[in-house]
C-alpha cells in the first residue's frame, strides 16, 4: 500500500485540514498518516482559536513518521507561521521527501486568518522553494505574486512569478473568479487548463485541503503530474457536487461519496 503524510492543522469540525487529508487518503487507497502543526477550534461557521504546536514537537513527529514508514507523498497544509515553516522544510530537506505538494493556507472558509500576515515573505521563502507543486486559490496567489487577479492572463501571470520564486510546478486555482471554476497549472514552460462547471452550493469547507490532498495521493499512486491534477479535479468537483449541508455555516464536501454510493467493491477516490 502506498503511504502518504499530511503536514498541517487539525480541524475539529472534520471538513478541513487534517481531517480532510485523511478522509481524501483514504478515498484513493493509500495509508495516511499526519503531523499536526496547529490545532484549530473550528466548525462550519467560525475561527474559535489557534493553538500552535512547538515546531521541536512539529520535527519529532516527522521523525518518527520517516525513520519508521517512510512516504510516497507529502501534502502541507496550514502553517501558521515561520517557526512552523522552517522546521517543516528543513526535515523534509533532510528526508528528501518526494512529491511534496504545498497548499498555501492562509484564510479559512469564512475568512479567519489561519496564517500569520506577517509570515507570506516566509512562505515564499522557505516553503514554496521546498514544494513540487503549489496549489494557491484566487486571493492567495495574489497575495504571493503581489498582482491583481481578475481573468485568465492574470492567473497565468501570477503561476509565472510563482515558478520563478522556486516551486516547481504552480496550480492557480480559479475557484474564486466568476463563470466556470477553471484552474491553470504551469510547469515552466507550459500551461495546462482544467475546467469544470461551477457548483452552486454554500458547502465548500476544505475544498481547497481535499483538493491538495487528492492531487498528493495521485502521485502517490504514481501518475503524472497532469494527470494527478486532472483526476483530482473529478475528485474533488464530485466531492462538492454531493457536499454536505452540515453545521450553520459553510458545510464539507463528500470525500467518500463514490463509497456511500456504491460499497466498499467499487468505492474509491477517481472516477471518471
Amino acid at each position: 500500500m502506498k503511504k502518504i503524510l499530511s503536514i498541517a492543522g487539525s480541524d475539529c469540525s472534520g471538513g478541513a485540514g487534517i481531517q480532510a487529508d485523511l478522509k481524501t487518503f483514504s478515498a484513493h487507497g493509500l495509508f495516511g498518516m499526519s503531523v499536526i502543526v496547529s490545532v484549530v477550534a473550528e466548525n462550519t461557521s467560525r475561527v474559535i482559536d489557534i493553538q500552535n504546536i512547538s515546531p521541536d514537537m512539529i520535527r519529532k513527529q516527522i521523525d518518527a513518521v520517516f525513520e519508521d514508514i517512510g512516504t510516497d507523498a507529502v501534502k502541507i497544509g496550514m502553517l501558521s507561521g515561520e517557526e512552523s515553516m522552517r522546521a517543516v522544510a528543513e526535515k523534509l530537506s533532510e528526508y528528501k521527501a518526494q512529491n511534496v505538494v504545498a497548499d498555501p493556507v492562509m484564510y479559512a472558509k469564512n475568512g479567519c486568518p489561519l496564517m500569520d500576515p506577517d509570515s507570506v515573505g516566509a512562505l515564499i521563502d522557505i516553503i514554496i522553494p521546498a514544494a513540487d507543486l503549489l496549489t494557491p486559490n484566487i486571493p492567495e496567489a495574489e497575495r504571493i505574486a503581489g498582482i491583481t487577479i481578475e481573468n485568465t492572463e492574470d492567473m497565468k501571470k501570477a503561476a509565472a512569478k510563482i515558478h520563478k520564486m522556486g516551486s516547481r510546478n504552480v496550480l492557480v486555482k480559479g475557484g474564486h473568479l466568476e463563470k466556470e471554476a477553471l484552474d491553470i497549472l504551469y510547469d515552466g514552460k507550459d500551461y495546462y487548463y482544467f475546467n469544470s462547471e461551477r457548483i452552486n452550493t454554500k458547502n465548500t469547507h476544505g475544498t481547497g485541503c481535499t483538493y491538495s490532498s487528492a492531487i498528493a495521493s495521485n502521485l502517490a499512486l504514481g501518475m503524472g503530474l497532469e494527470n494527478a491534477v486532472r483526476k483530482a479535479k473529478i475528485y474533488v468537483t464530485t466531492a462538492i457536487r454531493h457536499s454536505l449541508n452540515i453545521g450553520k455555516g459553510h458545510g464539507p464536501t463528500n470525500h467518500f461519496y463514490s463509497l456511500y454510493k456504491n460499497g466498499l467493491e467499487n468505492g474509491g477516490g477517481n472516477h471518471d
